[in-house]
């Protein structure tokens, strides 16, 4: 098995919704953060990963045929060059919107764990790559309204400037099956197109997790 499509799209903007879609259209299993709650002996893979260590890609994503949201995403370029034949997805959401999902969800989960400051990361803590991957790297520390949304802008830039116009389709969860169809080339399926991984719902999955691991 190899990756079909790979997610360029940061979380919370209809990752998982597009996870759901994905496999519905036969490109599963789909890898997500949800994925690393559920098998935690992938986490440290992530951390090696996360820390600019070499790693053969193969070696987590042999059973997956897709990838969307964090951690995947932050490595786009990378899965990208490793699996040429793949298409490249991204997905969209309103920069405001984004923000205040973003605030209200991952960014507040992230502080709950202790990753808000500048050297607060744990070398043994469980979800270290996190900590790495989006505070640091992608906002560099600063979650101020203006710099997380540029930080969205600028990830979006480099995904157009870094993908082939023809093998990258910018997709919003608003749009349904149709785009998504035809860029992969499946039939629309007669169900619903998904909706799912709501506010609440993102809570849930926390909750679980620090049930499960105590983080």
């Amino acid at each position: 098995m190899t990756l079909q499509v790979i997610g360029a799209g940061l979380g919370r903007t209809g990752t998982l919704t597009l996870k759901t879609a994905l496999e519905q259209l036969g490109f599963g299993p789909c890898h997500h953060m949800v994925e690393v709650f559920a098998n935690p002996e992938q986490v440290p893979f992530w951390n090696r990963a996360a820390l600019g260590e070499a790693v053969e890609w193969g070696e987590l994503y042999g059973t997956y045929r897709a990838t969307v949201d964090w951690p995947g995403c932050h490595f786009y370029a990378e899965l990208a060059e490793r699996y040429p034949e793949a298409k490249v997805i991204l997905s969209l959401r309103d920069p405001e919107r984004w923000y205040v999902s973003m605030s209200e969800t991952i960014l507040k989960s992230m502080g709950m764990m202790g990753f808000g400051e500048p050297g607060k990361i744990p070398e043994d803590h469980p979800m270290r790559f996190g900590g790495i991957i989006i505070p640091q790297k992608t906002f560099n520390y600063d979650f101020s309204k203006d710099n997380v949304i540029a930080a969205f802008e600028r990830h979006l830039a480099n995904v157009r400037s870094t993908i082939a116009p023809e093998r990258l389709l910018e997709f919003e969860a608003s749009q349904g099956w149709e785009p998504l169809c035809q860029f992969l080339g499946v039939p629309v399926p007669e169900e619903p197109f998904p909706r799912t991984n709501s506010r609440e719902e993102f809570w849930e999955h926390v909750t679980k997790r620090r049930e499960e691991t105590g983080i």
